[in-house]
C-alpha cells in the first residue's frame, strides 16, 4: 500500500530534491484540492481525474447502540472521479 511519504519519496527521487521538498510538494498540492473544494471549485488533473465536493442530502439514520432514530444533517463530502486514462492504466 502506498502513502503520503512513499508519495513524498517518488516525487524527491523523480526530481531530483531533498526528502523535505518532496514533502512540502506533496503538501501543497494537497492544501490547494482542499482549498479548491472548500471554495467549491472542481480540481482537475489531467490523466488522474477529477476532484469535487457534492452535498450529500440530509437523512434518516439510526443509532446502532440504542436503535433510536436520528436525523442526519445534510453535509458536503469529496467526491473524486477517475479519468478514463487512469481506468484504462489499471485494467
Amino acid at each position: 500500500m502506498a502513502n503520503k511519504m512513499n508519495l513524498a519519496e517518488k516525487v524527491s527521487t523523480t526530481i531530483g530534491c531533498t526528502k523535505a521538498d518532496g514533502e512540502r510538494a506533496v503538501e501543497a498540492v494537497i492544501d490547494m484540492i482542499t482549498d479548491c473544494l472548500k471554495r467549491g471549485e472542481e480540481v482537475s488533473i489531467a490523466g488522474l481525474g477529477i476532484f469535487e465536493g457534492k452535498t450529500r442530502a440530509g437523512r434518516m439514520g439510526r443509532n446502532p447502540r440504542t436503535g433510536a432514530t436520528i436525523q442526519i444533517k445534510a453535509m458536503k463530502v469529496p467526491k473524486f472521479r477517475a479519468s478514463k486514462t487512469l481506468k484504462d492504466a489499471i485494467k
